[in-house]
């Protein structure tokens, strides 16, 4: 797992942005690998390969770091502590504890530990968004019954 400690700076980040606009703009998204040219601090010239996919990535993280946003690379496959489960979906450790306990969010135990595979993680802040949303539909249609929809 792969954690940028700090914020960007401001020059950090308004470098990110442009890059992501300029990486954004030439990505081939119907290409599997993309070539690219990269100058090292000889001024030697190197040809890299790159698959799209991990380029959309790369268009993602400089996109975040442009907002002034931290980055945190998680393996789809990776197991969580409890408290980087927490961190992940910005909860208390105790209220991420009650989810397992409750059994909201899959988990096993390796000794007397919890862990929490990211795949499961995910699946349930999936079906978290999908339940608000499903909400907000019917809060509108509500608002349109009443006829205080705008």
């Amino acid at each position: 797992m792969q954690t940028q400690s700090q914020l960007p700076s401001a020059q950090e980040a308004a470098l990110a942005k442009l890059c992501s606009q300029e990486l954004a703009a030439i990505l081939e998204t119907k290409a599997e690998v993309q070539t690219f040219s990269v100058q090292d601090q000889s001024g030697e010239t190197h040809t890299v390969n790159m698959p799209v996919s991990a380029l959309r990535m790369l268009v993602d993280v400089l996109t975040e770091l442009g907002e002034g946003n931290t980055v945190k690379l998680v393996p789809i496959h990776a197991e969580l502590t409890t408290q980087e489960a927490a961190d992940l979906l910005n909860v208390s450790r105790p209220t991420l504890i009650k989810l397992l306990d409750d059994g909201e969010i899959p988990f096993h135990r390796s000794g007397n530990r919890r862990k929490v595979r990211f795949a499961d993680l995910r699946h349930y802040q999936d079906e978290l968004e999908q339940k608000r949303l499903q909400a907000l539909e019917e809060l509108t249609a509500l608002d349109q019954e009443l006829g205080l929809g705008y």
